[in-house]
């Protein structure tokens, strides 16, 4: 399977990034991994400048199209994880009790699925297809607003996830109970990502002075900062992940630094195994970011078994090798419903590369005042790769 002419590698790369860099903080918990790079929000980022590339083709096509791609990759793990907890006892009892009229969120998730606590590993990450979802389908409107009013587009989810965190009581958002805060906290928390990547679509980030685009990040990254420090997580950590507000500031000043830059990627293809790790990380982007946490549950338990804390300093390592290893079996069985759901030809590794997928960022070679030629959207922007307020899921 090749890839489609015109992809702007550069985006792929930071996606590829983004899902080794989720996977990687939730198998090791290592907190300064959450403010190094804020892989979530440059994954909503990257989903936001492909969705205004469909966009601007056709809203309709552009949201069933998203719509399509996602949902086969939740209902293959829903066909998995619900059997295994109703065998597992998951009943009304539990703290996450089982509500059969909730289950519908497992076919179409505007909130999130529930779930017991013993399949929390497996259920935990779900938010980010609950949030990746309805950021598509407010972004018709979105992209109407953005055209007419770009900044006011850019702060206005940073003004509600403001109001969210100091009006704690939420109120208004009881119809679903906690599910609805949390959507709203979560779409709110990458809204603005979503919209810098409207402005990197659109050409308006490289229309924007250096320097006022540098003091504009650099102010976003030490508020979320500063917010951090003075707000810390419920925990006592500097977990970004756990501090909403500083999540969404710090990320949006890494989007629009990262979304500005276009640099030539064609020294891709003389490193053929990147390369192709690079295409096939994004072609199971959406595989890799809802089985991964499987995966590292259960590196510990077949580890145990390999004798893997035999291997003294390098222990940790050994288990982080099971659970890539466990990883790999989903990635090369179900990964397939990817491109499926894409419309895509069935692929089991889809690593073959393609010259015209290696060209200058099309945004790079924008007339000032014009959109940029649509690109292919490609996967979509999954984990994915990479907010939740329950610790260490971003």
């Amino acid at each position: 399977m090749t890839l489609p002419a015109g992809r702007d590698r550069y985006l792929d790369v930071l996606r590829a990034v983004a899902i080794v860099r989720v996977v990687v903080f939730h198998m090791f918990s290592v907190v300064w991994l959450s403010w190094a790079f804020p892989a979530m929000g440059i994954m909503f980022a990257l989903g936001g400048s492909l969705m205004a590339a469909s966009l601007q083709r056709s809203a309709v096509r552009a949201v069933t199209g998203r719509v399509r791609r996602l949902l086969p990759a939740l209902w293959v793990l829903a066909a998995f994880v619900v059997p295994v907890m109703l065998w597992h006892g998951w009943t009304t009892a539990d703290p996450n009790g089982r509500d059969l009229r909730l289950l519908v969120f497992w076919l179409v998730p505007l909130a999130d699925p529930p779930g017991s606590a013993w399949a929390g590993d497996a259920t935990v990450v779900l938010w980010y297809l609950v949030t990746y979802l309805w950021l598509v389908l407010l972004s018709p409107l979105a992209w109407r607003l953005f055209r007419r009013l770009p900044v006011v587009a850019t702060v206005l989810p940073l003004a509600v996830l403001a109001a969210t965190q100091l009006v704690p009581a939420h109120a208004g958002l009881d119809l679903l109970g906690w599910r609805a805060g949390a959507v709203v906290v979560d779409v709110a928390t990458f809204g603005s990502c979503w919209m810098a990547g409207f402005a990197h679509r659109t050409g308006a980030l490289r229309r924007l002075h250096p320097a006022a685009l540098a003091a504009l990040a650099g102010g976003c990254i030490a508020a979320g900062a500063a917010w951090a420090f003075t707000h810390p997580a419920e925990d006592g950590t500097g977990n970004l992940n756990d501090i909403p507000l500083a999540q969404g500031l710090y990320s949006l000043g890494f989007a629009l630094l990262l979304l500005r830059a276009a640099p030539e990627m064609r020294w891709l293809r003389r490193v053929p195994l990147l390369d192709r790790a690079v295409t096939l990380l994004n072609a199971r982007a959406v595989t890799i970011y809802l089985w991964h946490n499987i995966a590292i549950a259960l590196c510990f338990w077949v580890g145990d078994r390999l004798h893997v804390w035999q291997l003294g300093p390098a222990t940790e390592l050994g288990y982080f090798a099971v659970a890539l290893a466990l990883l790999c079996v989903p990635v090369l069985v179900l990964g397939p419903v990817e491109d499926l759901a894409a419309r895509r030809r069935p692929a089991l590794l889809p690593v073959q590369r393609t010259a015209a997928g290696h060209r200058a960022p099309a945004h790079a070679a924008a007339a000032p005042g014009r959109a940029p030629v649509a690109q292919s959207s490609g996967p979509p922007a999954g984990p994915p790769g990479v907010g939740d307020n329950r610790p260490g899921m971003r």
